[in-house]
């Protein structure tokens, strides 16, 4: 597989040199590279960040607004049950998000903890269904601070004690984040290459801003029926500077920084799943892991059939590749 560049299109000045015809042979390039590395395991991601630019900006539709709802939505809309995945990893997250609570010897870690309205619901419930005691929630990890992700970790600071990490950017993000949901109070933070240890269990942390200025990534590892495996988790996906306005773009921070910042960040988490050896793949929306069909497949799992979850270290590389690739295919579409 052909590596990444090492300074991952840095020299963002050159991409807005380029004739149009030679930025869209740059933007598709990378587009096919992108679709290449996805296969047949990471429709999700592709088509959610990639398909966008196939275009030039000029002849791309822009996105539709999204239609307001009611705060909160019927629960039907988004109500998940937990499921086991690994012996010391379960979903409790919702439809189309994800949440991970993480089982040690001394208590649970949470990775992402969904929205205020639901953490009740899928978090608190949901362990309590897998027979787990929520007031044993020591850490919860936020991969970053949009409310998606970050909304119930209030309550369970609140409720339980449990101690909120998140990168020192997104504690200021959630700061001036308006709205009246319950933000947690600002407690730990992040560093790049932290270890988090509680009990038998170690997760690593890296900062990986892009998505937002401090968002995180985390490898998590995982058993099944005994046997170890590593989790990798890429913590934020979308391009939202493309429709974020003043809330991402400022005269020092154009379009361009935003996606130079996400393709160094995957040029080097790739590197670091690739050489860790991850090979099991979660994600913190539900439709960039298939978790879809992967959580009701665990429920049908026989002792004797493969893990939907264990993909193999190729495929988790080539999923952070995708990302890496449709981030390029933006920045060449950048005037």
């Amino acid at each position: 597989m052909r590596r990444l560049p090492v300074l991952a299109l840095a020299a963002t000045g050159l991409i807005a040199q380029l004739p149009q015809a030679e930025q869209n042979a740059a933007a598709l390039g990378h587009i096919e590279a992108a679709r290449k590395a996805a296969g047949k395991e990471h429709h999700g991601i592709f088509e959610g960040i990639c398909t966008q630019f196939a275009k030039p900006a000029a002849g791309r539709t822009a996105a539709a607004p999204r239609p307001r709802r009611a705060d909160p939505p019927d629960r039907a809309t988004w109500h998940a049950e937990p499921v086991k995945v690994f012996d010391n990893l379960y979903f409790v997250g919702e439809k189309d998000y994800g949440a991970w609570a993480v089982t040690t010897s001394e208590g649970i870690i949470i990775v992402d903890a969904v929205f205020d309205y639901s953490v009740e619901d899928e978090i608190v419930n949901g362990l309590k269904k897998l027979g787990f005691n929520p007031a044993t929630i020591k850490y919860v990890i936020v991969s970053h601070g949009h409310r998606d992700h970050v909304g119930g970790a209030g309550y369970l600071q609140e409720h339980f004690g449990s101690r909120v990490v998140m990168a020192a950017e997104d504690w200021d993000l959630v700061a001036q984040t308006q709205g009246k949901w319950l933000k947690p109070r600002r407690d730990m933070v992040a560093t790049d290459g932290q270890k988090l240890t509680l009990g038998d269990t170690t997760i690593t942390i890296y900062k990986t801003p892009g998505h937002t200025l401090g968002t995180l990534s985390v490898l998590v590892p995982v058993k099944d029926n005994g046997k170890p495996h590593l989790a990798a988790s890429w913590g934020g996906t979308g391009f939202n500077w493309l429709n974020g306005g003043s809330a991402y773009i400022t005269p020092d921070r154009p379009s361009p920084f935003w996606f130079g910042q996400y393709i160094k960040s995957a040029a080097r988490f790739r590197e670091i799943v690739a050489k860790a050896g991850a090979d099991v793949l979660i994600a913190n929306h539900t439709h960039l892991d298939d978790a879809k069909n992967k959580l009701p497949a665990m429920a049908k799992r026989r002792p004797s059939d493969p893990h939907p979850y264990v993909i193999g270290n190729d495929a988790v590389v080539r999923y952070v590749t995708v990302a890496s690739e449709c981030a390029q295919a933006g920045l060449a579409r950048e005037r």
